[in-house]
């Protein structure tokens, strides 16, 4: 199972990818994220759920290693924003 630190950085940058464009608030934000925490986790879609995305449409495409390695990879990237605002 993916292990989730619970950070929030995915759900602050949705503007990285149209994916999640209807979801945007207009800042890059969730319009589900409440308090750093998803307002309908329990309902949230898909692809904001990383088990269930990879059985449903990536396994045809990467190795469940794989998979994760490249969603901790993105995890890792998007924190890395976060402590580097403002920073430069």
């Amino acid at each position: 199972m993916f292990q989730c630190n619970m950070c929030g950085q995915c759900c602050r940058n949705l503007h990285r990818s149209e994916l999640y464009a209807q979801m945007d608030r207009g800042d890059g934000t969730c319009i589900y994220l409440v308090d750093n925490l998803c307002s309908i986790y329990n309902n949230r879609p898909l692809l904001c759920r990383v088990d269930e995305s990879y059985e449903a449409i990536f396994k045809e495409y990467y190795s469940l290693e794989i998979y994760y390695e490249l969603n901790y990879q993105a995890c890792k990237q998007l924190q890395g924003l976060e402590k580097n605002k403002g920073g430069n």
